[in-house]
């Protein structure tokens, strides 16, 4: 059986539910800071997600607000300091330990570590909103468990732009074709496709219904082996989750079908 030269990982939604209880909760603490009455509820933000990136999601909530700034050159400028702010806020969430991986994440990273399989990070957020979030869940040396690291500070184009992934998989040393993706959302698996990479879906708390094509497997998280399409690989290890042994029997499904 063909084994990925890497595992590229998504980070918001995919490693961990930062979207709904970490980003969202700290927009609404920026929202209170700057003395604005407003509030994302999970519903809205959820709509949000279809605008790709922080600060343009702010900007796109603007534009549609009646009590918002109606020059434009004003709401750029609300955005740009409220996304400040909840970056600073987004950081202490995460660094109180309030946020943690998702089930079968932390038992999948490892095994991939102990098994010499290179890491990379593919994600369009910025370095210090990762960094807060992995040195609270792997501790400070985080960063020495991926052999690349690609954020939103090294890219021109957010997801589905597929910059993320070019970037990544030349870092690594890897062609495309020989790396598998980690994903949760419709613009994360597009943006890897578009690079070439297999992708297998994570499906997160925003995403569980949406439609996603082209994975080569799709399900509702690692911390389990129900629910997967196709069905984790019989040689699997049954620990109660999906092992690296499943993501090698959909990478190679996803390379010879």
């Amino acid at each position: 059986m063909r084994m990925p030269r890497a595992i590229v990982w998504d980070v918001d939604g995919t490693l961990a539910e930062t979207e709904r209880d970490g980003h969202r909760v700290a927009f609404n603490e920026a929202f209170a800071r700057h003395g604005l009455p407003w509030h994302w509820d999970e519903a809205h933000y959820g709509d949000l997600l279809r605008v790709a990136g922080g600060r343009e999601r702010l900007v796109h909530d603007l534009e549609r607000r009646p009590d918002g700034p109606a020059d434009a050159a004003a709401r750029q400028d609300l955005a740009r300091a409220l996304h400040q702010t909840k970056n600073r806020l987004y950081a202490d969430i995460v660094g109180s330990g309030r946020i943690p991986l998702r089930p079968g994440v932390p038992e999948l990273l490892a095994e991939c570590r102990a098994r010499g399989v290179p890491m990379g990070i593919a994600t369009t957020s910025s370095r210090a909103n990762v960094a807060a979030l992995l040195a609270s869940r792997l501790g400070a040396d985080w960063a020495r468990w991926f052999d690349a690291i690609v954020c939103g500070e090294d890219v021109s184009g957010k997801k589905p732009d597929p910059e993320a992934y070019d970037k990544v998989t030349a870092a690594l040393g890897v062609s495309a074709g020989t790396a598998l993706a980690i994903e949760d959302s419709p613009d994360g698996a597009a943006a890897a496709r578009k690079a070439g990479l297999p992708v297998v879906v994570t499906r997160s708390h925003y995403f569980r219904d949406a439609a996603i094509d082209g994975a080569v497997a799709i399900g509702p998280g690692f911390g389990q082996r129900d629910g997967w399409v196709p069905p984790p690989a019989a040689e699997g290890t049954a620990t109660g989750g999906v092992s690296f042994d499943d993501l090698r029997a959909w990478f190679t499904r996803g390379v010879y079908r």
